[in-house]
């Protein structure tokens, strides 16, 4: 039993050095939830123009305003768009038109369109 305290010891200072020189293998896998911050689990999303304006997805580029003071009933920006934009928004730490155009880049990225806006197809022909 005397024997016991030192061996949890040993082996929590093992394990732990051990879980330090991989973790270049492993820590990818583990999600920040530090970047998300309170409430992280569920957040919900906001249902009108109005609620994308105070949620932040607004900008002087991108202006909803109008829509407000028209008295706009549509449900407000799509909630695909709007979910992945804020997730960029909170785990980078970005800007609405910054994280709106990491959002586009993705989008490009995934139909094979380049940063630029040019199909990355290899039979495209451009004249210009």
């Amino acid at each position: 039993m005397a024997y016991l305290l030192p061996s949890l010891v040993l082996l929590t200072l093992i394990t732990g050095t051990i879980l330090y020189v991989t973790r270049a293998h492993w820590l990818h896998l583990v999600p920040d939830l530090s970047a998300y911050g309170p409430g992280h689990l569920y957040a919900r999303l906001p249902s009108s123009f109005t609620g994308d304006m105070e949620a932040g997805l607004s900008s002087s580029t991108f202006d909803l305003t109008g829509n407000v003071e028209s008295g706009d009933g549509r449900a407000g920006l799509d909630d695909a768009a709007k979910a992945e934009i804020l997730k960029i928004m909170k785990k980078r730490r970005l800007r609405f038109d910054a994280a709106r155009k990491v959002y586009m880049e993705q989008r490009f990225s995934a139909n094979g369109i380049g940063p630029d806006g040019r199909p990355r197809d290899p039979k495209f022909v451009s004249f210009s």
